[in-house]
């Protein structure tokens, strides 16, 4: 069975730091496109990061310079440092692994991509 269990989330003021975690099972994470999505009421989800199977990475620019993507093949996770957080940055958080071209228009597109159950993330001002 494949599942992917994001844990991490919570609500945090302005300023403070979480850091997400994807775990999955069914699945290797070794050869796969992996990111984080999000989604705040009222609007539709956005990429925040990804990372390639060779290790590259790809930040929106609303996130860039405060958000970490990292993944351990070995325990199968996906993590999402975020630092300096912002009442903007409240959102469901989903993580997501393809098989696909490691862009966040293809992510958000391919039918065959593995979605998480989400996280919530709340920062208060």
């Amino acid at each position: 069975q494949v599942r992917a269990l994001e844990s991490g989330g919570g609500s945090v003021q302005a300023g403070g730091s979480l850091r997400l975690s994807c775990a999955a099972s069914g699945y290797t994470y070794r050869d796969k496109c992996m990111g984080w999505f999000r989604q705040a009421p009222g609007k539709e989800r956005e990429g925040a990061a990804a990372i390639d199977s060779d290790g590259s990475t790809l930040y929106a620019d609303s996130v860039k310079g405060r958000f970490t993507i990292s993944k351990d093949n070995a325990k199968n996770t996906l993590y999402l440092q975020m630092n300096s957080l912002k009442p903007e940055d409240t959102a469901m958080y989903y993580c997501v692994a393809v098989s696909a071209p490691c862009l966040f228009a293809v992510i958000a597109d391919t039918p065959f991509a593995y979605w998480g159950q989400g996280t919530q993330v709340t920062v208060s001002s």
